[in-house]
């Protein structure tokens, strides 16, 4: 059985880690390249860098934070944020990540997953979803979760799987900050329905939430941000948990 992945995440914008609620109220929380050298030294599997703000600014990512952060870790690091070519994902490759993450470019240019995974591998691209319950439907949202769109969260899913992305990153913008675990039935519904792995986020707020996730989500991975920043909670201890309960992760190994 594939081990479970651990994945903290760095929100970035103005070049400082930040983390809000519902993808609104955003606070400092921060030194993006300090944090990620701890968590690397901590137990975390990989490590993911977006730059939230990038496409609203219509600017590209922060390519020498990207590097800085690449040379203090030993982890497979995945960054996204304001990528809309082929040029883009080569220049970020370049400076440090392992793999790209695209949201709202795949929603604009979906061809670009498909030009992506040619280029580079599926293995190399993460295609971002976020989405919103309202009322029983998942409605997909762009721009950092701002700009509504009239994509069904399965069906996209299915779609960008179909394209030749290798991983989904599911963040519920209902569950987002609030600590109260993760959009459990939705991630379970991904997850049968998807040959490709499932990264959920979007909710963790004790241990007991990824626990959660990993048996009734039957999430492949698990981000979270604010419990990890905070210490809240602590990687090497989660781990350690989960393995107690037989989710089979990597153990911490200092």
């Amino acid at each position: 059985m594939l081990t479970k992945r651990i994945i903290p995440c760095l929100d970035i914008k103005n070049g400082r880690t930040v983390k809000g609620l519902n993808f609104l109220s955003l606070r400092d929380v921060g030194d993006p390249v300090e944090l990620a050298q701890y968590y690397s030294d901590n137990g975390a599997d990989e490590l993911v860098f977006l730059d939230i703000s990038a496409t609203e600014e219509g600017r590209k990512t922060l390519t020498q934070l990207v590097l800085k952060v690449a040379e203090a870790i030993n982890i497979p690091f995945t960054v996204g944020g304001g990528i809309s070519s082929v040029e883009d994902v080569e220049l970020l490759l370049k400076n440090g990540a392992d793999k790209v993450c695209i949201n709202s470019a795949a929603i604009r240019n979906p061809e670009l997953i498909h030009e992506i995974a040619l280029r580079f591998g599926s293995q190399c691209i993460v295609v971002a979803i976020d989405a919103k319950q309202v009322n029983k439907d998942w409605n997909v949202f762009g721009v950092g979760g701002k700009t509504p769109t009239k994509l069904n969260l399965f069906n996209w899913a299915k779609e960008v799987q179909d394209r030749g992305a290798g991983e989904v990153l599911f963040t519920s913008i209902n569950h987002d900050g609030t600590k109260n675990g993760f959009a459990n039935e939705a991630l379970a519904k991904l997850s049968c329905m998807l040959s490709i792995p499932v990264i959920a986020s979007g909710g963790a707020g004790k241990v007991q939430d990824f626990e959660d996730v990993f048996i009734t989500g039957k999430a492949d991975a698990a981000l979270a941000a604010s419990v990890f920043h905070h210490k809240q909670i602590e990687i090497r201890s989660l781990k350690t948990h989960l393995i107690t309960k037989e989710i089979p992760v990597r153990p911490f190994d200092p």
